[in-house]
């Protein structure tokens, strides 16, 4: 549900123009609770806190954090207000122009960059924790986005993605009952085809180069406007991968 994420100068093609429109477009209602990103509004409080509780005893307070696909800066703000030094990235101008413009109102200095992480991996950023949370559905390339992501993890840190499984009941679910019965956020957010299953997701992460230090199920309810963390991956879900090491098997 994050904005467009293109990955340059690592041979992928990334998000399409048309992508990147589709969320440059909602970028003023981003912030609206009845708006488009309601759900992702709904979500956020239980993924900042479940990262929080992970990056904490880890780096303590005032760790460096870069958000990758960070929208209009859901995810950046709440971390920012928990402590971290936040830079929000992403591909789609208009929707970072909403974003300082909201940090500003809100008192928060973030720093919000237009661009991709290709663009940082190849001027070898580096970040003790970064995160990309519902973006990597978006991308089409994702094995290279995660190689990317990868690339901008300090050696010991910490790298978080969130996207959506892809079975039978996100498809009833996210797909169809999120955009065309409930309308929680745009049709056409999603192709289903482009979600992400766990042992994909671990794959990608071993390949590059990292550990799955952990992964948990974000369960909606019934409504799909209220989650709940849970053993469930059948749609939604987050996990955690370190830098290095040997990675769990996911069958």
């Amino acid at each position: 549900m994050m904005a467009g994420e293109q990955i340059q100068g690592l041979g992928g093609s990334g998000s399409t123009p048309a992508e990147l429109a589709k969320f440059n477009a909602i970028a003023g209602r981003w912030w609206d609770r009845d708006g488009p990103m309601r759900a992702l509004m709904a979500m956020n409080p239980l993924r900042t806190d479940w990262i929080m509780q992970r990056v904490r005893p880890r780096f303590g307070a005032g760790v460096r954090v870069l958000d990758v696909g960070c929208g209009a800066g859901l995810l950046a703000e709440s971390l920012a207000r928990a402590g971290c030094a936040v830079t929000g990235l992403d591909a789609a101008a208009e929707t970072i122009a909403v974003a300082r413009a909201h940090a500003a109102q809100s008192g928060l200095a973030i720093e919000y960059q237009v661009g991709t992480a290709g663009d940082l991996a190849a001027r070898g950023a580096k970040f003790p924790v970064v995160t990309a949370l519902e973006i990597i559905e978006h991308v089409d390339q994702p094995e290279r986005f995660v190689a990317a992501l990868a690339g901008l993890v300090e050696p010991g840190g910490m790298l978080f993605i969130s996207t959506i499984n892809r079975t039978r009941r996100s498809f009833l679910g996210a797909k169809l009952g999120a955009e065309y019965l409930l309308r929680l956020v745009p049709a056409g957010t999603h192709d289903w085809r482009k979600f992400v299953t766990p042992a994909e997701l671990s794959g990608w992460g071993r390949d590059a180069g990292l550990r799955l230090g952990a992964m948990a199920g974000i369960t909606p309810d019934g409504s799909l406007r209220r989650f709940r963390v849970s053993a469930s991956l059948a749609i939604n879900y987050i996990a955690l991968f370190e830098k290095g090491g040997l990675e769990k098997d996911i069958d």
